[in-house]
């Protein structure tokens, strides 16, 4: 956390040295002279487009009137690949079981106080 709050400060700080030149950068430009207007000049109207012919579309044939595809032939059969049998696993140990029973502790008297 004390990292973030470093680097927040540090953003803080680069941000507002930043904004700092900035400020002048804009008082600069207000302070300045007005700037002379340019001469505009007048553009040549466009041309006109011309018509050009249209060309004609070819017809194309209707998808009824194709020729039927060739039929694709049989792919050919592959061999029986023999099976590899495993043997048997062997079994497994049996697993210990875990005691769920908390044994007692053995509560000891506590020793004869001194007689006087």
């Amino acid at each position: 956390m004390g990292y973030f709050n470093c680097f927040a400060l540090g953003f803080f700080v680069a941000l507002s040295l930043a904004s700092i030149d900035v400020g002048v950068a804009s008082r600069h430009l207000q302070q300045l002279p007005p700037i002379p207007t340019l001469p505009t000049t007048t553009l040549p109207p466009f041309p006109s487009i011309p018509n050009l012919p249209q060309p004609s579309i070819p017809s194309f044939p209707r998808p009824g009137a194709l020729p039927p595809l060739p039929a694709i032939p049989a792919l050919p059969t592959l061999p029986s690949v023999p099976r590899a049998t495993l043997p048997p696993l062997p079994s497994m140990p049996s697993i210990p079981t875990i005691p769920t029973t908390i044994p007692s502790i053995p509560f000891f008297s506590p020793p004869p106080s001194p007689s006087p």
